[in-house]
This record gives C-alpha cells, structure tokens and sequence, in this order.
C-alpha cells in the first residue's frame, strides 16, 4: 500500500485533540512528515454530528491515500469511516458497542482535558450510536488494531473477538488510555507507510 498523504484523528469519549496519543503522533507528524495533512478534530457529542462533520471534509479527501486512526469510541467511528469510505485505519483500544457502554452516561458531562468544558450527552445519541455501527467488518487487511489486555475500561477480548481477522497489536498490560504509545507508534507508522 502507498503512503498516506492524509490523517484524520478521531479522540475518544470525553477526550479531545490534547489527548496524550494524538499530540504524540501529531508530534511525529509535524515533525518527520511535515507533508502529510493532519486533522485532528474536536469532535461534537452527538454522533451523527460528529460524523457529518468529519464527512464533509473527506469529501475533498484522497481516499486511496488517506487514513484514520481512533481511540476508543474515535475507534468505533473510525470503523465507521474506513467502512464507508474503505480508507485504511487503525484502532487503539476501540470502542465495539458504545451504544451500550454509553448509556449510562447519559447527563451532564464534563471534558477529561478541560474540566470546565461541560456537554450534555442526550439519550438520542444512543440510538445514534446503535443506528451507525457497522454490520461487518470487510477488507480486514486495510485495518490495523492495537489492544491492551491491560485496558480498564472495555474488554480486551470483546476487541479482539470484533477484529478477529485484521492485523492487530496485543500488549500485554498497559491501559485504556495506551500511557506506553510511544512504544507502539512505529508499528502504526509503518502500517500507514510513513516510517521503514
């Protein structure tokens, strides 16, 4: 597979663009790939405003020569993208059924890197979640997966289960948040062609 010319981040639940993994590989980025487009977006609590948003701009995208990376529910939407799009993606620690696991979240919310940013998340965005998720997983070999046995969170297992035919990244230990990425990012960075 070629290089990729374009990356979309997307952040998970309560996190944002200063998420840990983002600024790292973001970092990277800037740094030794200063050509390649990064977008990492605060993404709106509703999901399907959150998809719309990120559509509209792929739009103008080179799908052969894009990809997404997600963590945790960003996972879950990166699915999402790479299922409609067949962009290349690769997950960290992915969310398999937020609709579930997010409803008991249901109410006022704060941001995990501004605690005085405060969102309310809607029942309606349940269902937004349930109506989007992806039936099937096609063209395994155009994801890549990290997951942490370790991770505190969602199971391990449930991740692995959902992925079970792309490539994937198992670490033993470390946690939700992926605190050892750094670890990780080459084996990302070579999936995506940016690093030999």
């Amino acid at each position: 597979m070629d290089r990729v010319s374009h990356i979309l981040y997307l952040h998970g639940f309560r996190s944002s663009p200063r998420s840990f993994k983002a600024q790292l590989m973001g970092g990277w980025i800037g740094d030794h790939r200063p050509e390649v487009h990064w977008w990492c977006p605060l993404l709106p609590p509703s999901p399907r405003e959150a998809m719309a948003m990120v559509f509209e701009t792929l739009a103008r995208w080179p799908v052969e020569r894009m990809a997404v990376v997600g963590s945790s529910l960003g996972g879950f939407y990166a699915t999402v993208v790479a299922e409609r799009t067949g962009c290349r993606a690769v997950l960290l620690n992915p969310a398999i059924n937020p609709a579930r696991d997010l409803a008991g979240y249901i109410g006022d919310l704060t941001s995990y890197h501004n605690p005085d940013d405060h969102f309310y998340f809607k029942p309606e965005y349940v269902t937004q979640l349930r109506v989007m998720t992806p039936r099937a997983i096609t063209r395994p070999e155009r994801y890549f997966a990290v997951v942490a046995k370790g991770d505190e969170v969602l199971d391990w297992r449930e991740m692995t289960d959902r992925y079970d035919h792309v490539p994937l990244r198992l670490i033993d230990g470390s946690d939700h948040a992926m605190s050892d990425f750094e670890a990780h990012l080459p084996h990302i960075l070579r999936f995506l062609g940016l690093l030999h």
